[in-house]
């Protein structure tokens, strides 16, 4: 079964396989984006050039807020959903009834059994 199924997805391999490169080049960039040495050396290099006179000390403020807010948001987040939509909360699944019970029927309102019947 598993050799009828492979020729039968054969068509969609390269699909899966830049599917697959996708993610990891997706994984990859998340985790230089969060590292924290590449962290470091961007504020360091927005403290460089505020010294060397190359932008505004607002213009370093700026940068140093945009550098944290990236931290934080995956913090609250987390890295690996930053994307993804949080989901609904789990419902309970139904109960299953056993081989021969029956099922329970309430009569209260059953117009047979206001007549006496």
């Amino acid at each position: 079964m598993d050799i009828l199924w492979t020729l039968l997805t054969l068509p969609y391999a390269p699909v899966r396989g830049l599917t697959s490169v996708v993610k990891v080049i997706a994984r990859e960039a998340e985790s230089r984006q969060y590292d924290p040495a590449n962290i470091r050396r961007e504020l360091e290099e927005l403290d460089r050039a505020a010294d060397a006179g190359d932008i505004t000390p607002e213009e370093r403020d700026r940068g140093q807020q945009r550098v944290l807010d990236r931290l934080t948001s995956a913090g609250d987040a987390g890295a690996d959903t930053a994307a993804t939509p949080a989901r609904p909360p789990r419902r309970r699944p139904a109960r299953r009834r056993a081989a021969g019970q029956a099922r329970r029927v309430d009569r209260r309102d059953d117009p047979e059994r206001r007549r006496g019947r």
